[in-house]
């Protein structure tokens, strides 16, 4: 292994060696907790300490990296204590994420390090939003993120390099090539020579390097960040490696061919550095013996804090409370916030008659010029306005930088998003389908919802989901598919009905710190309209609004079911109809749904998604668990039959739960 110091110092060679055995030290002393039972599980990164500590010593230390499990390094060398390290990896309430995630499945602020999660590659897009937070301010700064060998399989690592291409990103991605996915090697994970071969493919440069030489790795990179920076542009390096230990330690190593462990202890990146300064003089063995001697003293009085800590005690309260992230005042500043749940309710501020499209571009709009730091993302929607126009006009308004056009690629997309959030910016993405979430179902999911209750980051996006059917469209265009999300902790499900509310949900939800769903029924766009008012204003989210009054029978419902039952009442003046729209769906009014039982005794939830697995039962199974009391008949559901939504409009009508509605309605009255 040929080492080159460059212009390095001594000083700085000796620091750069402290910074690679410390990690080194600290894994060997958790296997020796592990085999004792006092830790759970490792992933043990021995033999690949190089490129983390080499990758994070070549970044300022207010650039985000988005490391992976075996990435040790990157932790120590932002000098993260090791007490509070050990109280992270035994689950402690004193650890970076309360206890609620394990070992580097966390992340901080304060270190500009993002947790990963298991399913790796989503962490590249994530890189992708933090570069583009950078570059939208014009800091000279650049993201990195690794992923391994294995990782590049996945369609996030697609997407990510491709949409950081495409957009020019000063974002660096490293992949750790040791070899082996789990028990799987590289011959059955591609075809290619070299894992850099790919960067070609993306129009990007790329790299092959010894991992396992750590000024080879800080010499790289320190490199390629300057090229990322002065020509805004994203970099590749592959870095050959090997992993000394299992996957994770109870996976042993039996599935590699004993004499690769022969080959790569010869290329010890530890042991070639230490031999390397010893050789230049810049180290004496008395002096190796000393700095080792005062890492185990250092880690045995780091362990002993990390080692008292009490068991938690756990908070019910505190944990649905760090479920979501509190909005902050300045986040709604200078906004109305209009109180019309109910159905009696009018507003006396200047208004205008608005479709609901129309509604939904004022709200974006408005939003845009209250928050310089709002970027909109989409398939097609700068130049050619969306599939359903509502940006239209807003790329000469407000420019390219925040109206962009993006890949092909749902889940780059909102990895992105969340990587602004991490600086400081909100986004809007439009799915041009709420169809088409599927594609981006992970980040969603197990990314944006879940983070803030893993390491208190909030994640502030809104994705715009144009749903529903009656439009012919089929499939793969009409599905209502809103229940996927509901049962989904961290999200929030935002659903308006009415022009108004549509409005001011969606600037609700773009001052909300949160994720936010908004379904957007596309039916309504341009068949519905309404008094809008014409300023800035909120309605609130989570809030229903009581559409009419009645005795007889509570109609609860959202989107197209409110037009349908408010159709039938009309045409039904002799039954006494009380409906209420519950407008957000996560979360769900508790309260007026309880008033909405206690009006009638009698209750129809009535919506456009298929029966089985709707929020429908949901509701159900909650007002019989509290309500049992003030019903006077069961309990009944009107919703779509369940399969998926056909094509042909005669079969599209009777797929529908308004085709039900009438005879669902009589049956609850007779009872």
């Amino acid at each position: 292994m040929i080492f080159d110091r460059k212009d390095l110092t001594n000083d700085q060679l000796v620091q750069f060696y402290k910074n690679l055995l410390w990690p080194r030290m600290i894994e060997e002393k958790m296997l020796v907790l592990l085999r004792q039972g006092k830790i759970s599980k490792w992933f043990s990164g021995i033999g690949q300490e190089a490129i983390a500590v080499g990758a994070t010593l070549a970044l300022e230390s207010d650039e985000w990296i988005m490391p992976l499990h075996r990435n040790l390094g990157v932790f120590t060398t932002r000098n993260m204590p090791l007490s509070k390290l050990f109280m992270q990896w035994q689950g402690a309430k004193e650890g970076y994420s309360k206890g609620r995630e394990r070992s580097f499945h966390f992340g901080t602020r304060d270190h500009h390090i993002c947790g990963m999660i298991s399913h790796l590659g989503p962490q590249l897009a994530i890189a992708d939003g933090v570069a583009l937070a950078y570059k939208l301010r014009k800091e000279k700064k650049v993201s990195l993120a690794f992923t391994g060998d294995g990782g590049t399989s996945e369609g996030d690592f697609h997407e990510a390099l491709n949409t950081a291409a495409v957009w020019d990103l000063p974002v660096i991605f490293i992949i750790e090539n040791n070899g082996y996915g789990l028990s799987t090697p590289v011959q059955e994970q591609y075809r290619c020579i070299s894992l850099v071969d790919k960067a070609k493919g993306y129009g990007m440069e790329g790299v092959q390097i010894d991992g396992n030489n750590l000024l080879s790795v800080y010499d790289t990179i320190k490199g390629v960040r300057d090229y990322c920076i002065k020509n805004q542009k994203p970099y590749l390096i592959e870095c050959l490696t090997f992993r000394m230990r299992g996957h994770e330690e109870a996976s042993g190593t039996k599935y590699v061919p004993q004499d690769l462990f022969k080959l790569w202890e010869q290329k010890d990146p530890i042991k070639n550095f230490e031999q390397y300064l010893l050789d230049q003089q810049v180290l004496d063995a008395g002096m190796i013996e000393e700095i080792r001697n005062e890492y185990k003293e250092k880690i045995e009085s780091e362990l002993a804090i990390g080692f008292q800590t009490q068991p938690i005690q756990p908070d019910t309260e505190e944990e649905l409370e760090d479920v979501y992230a509190p909005k902050s005042v300045a986040a709604g500043q200078n906004v109305q916030v209009i109180d019309n749940a109910a159905h009696t309710a009018e507003t006396t501020v200047p208004a205008a008659e608005l479709r609901m499209i129309d509604a939904i571009k004022e709200g974006l709009k408005q939003s845009m010029e209250a928050h310089p730091n709002l970027v909109l993302m989409g398939q097609d929607i700068a130049e050619y306005g969306g599939a359903f126009k509502i940006t239209e006009g807003f790329v000469q308004e407000f420019g390219k930088q925040r109206v962009r056009n993006t890949p092909l690629c749902e889940s780059a997309i909102v990895g992105a998003a969340l990587g602004l959030s991490l600086e400081g910016y909100k986004s809007m993405m439009e799915m041009q389908f709420a169809d088409f979430v599927t594609a981006g179902f992970n980040q969603i999911v197990n990314n944006l919802a879940k983070i803030h209750y893993r390491w208190g980051q909030q994640a502030d996006v809104v994705v715009r989901m144009p749903t529903g059917g009656g439009v012919g469209a089929g499939p793969f265009h009409s599905q209502s598919n809103e229940a996927w999300f509901v049962k989904t902790p961290g999200l929030k499900v935002v659903y308006p009905s009415t022009p108004m509310d549509a409005k001011g949900l969606l600037i609700a939800a773009i001052n909300d710190p949160n994720p936010v769903l908004f379904f957007e029924h596309k039916a309504l766009y341009r068949s519905v309209s309404g008094q809008v008012p014409t300023g800035y204003y909120e309605i609130e989210i989570g809030k229903a609004r009581h559409v009419r009054a009645g005795d007889d029978i509570a109609i609860i419902t959202y989107g197209s079911g409110v037009h349908w039952a408010e159709d039938y009442a009309a045409e039904h003046p002799e039954i006494s109809i009380d409906i209420l729209d519950l407008r957000t769906l996560l979360p769900l009014d508790y309260h007026a749904i309880r008033q909405a039982v206690q009006r009638t005794g009698r209750v129809l939830l009535l919506h456009e998604d298929t029966l089985t697995g709707g929020i429908g039962g949901e509701i159900a199974a909650w007002i019989a668990e509290n309500c049992f009391q003030l019903l006077d008949a069961p309990i009944m559901r009107c919703a779509s039959l369940d399969t998926p939504i056909p094509f042909s409009i005669e079969l599209e009508n009777n797929f529908m739960a308004k085709a039900r509605l009438g005879e669902t309605i009589t049956k609850l009255l007779s009872y």
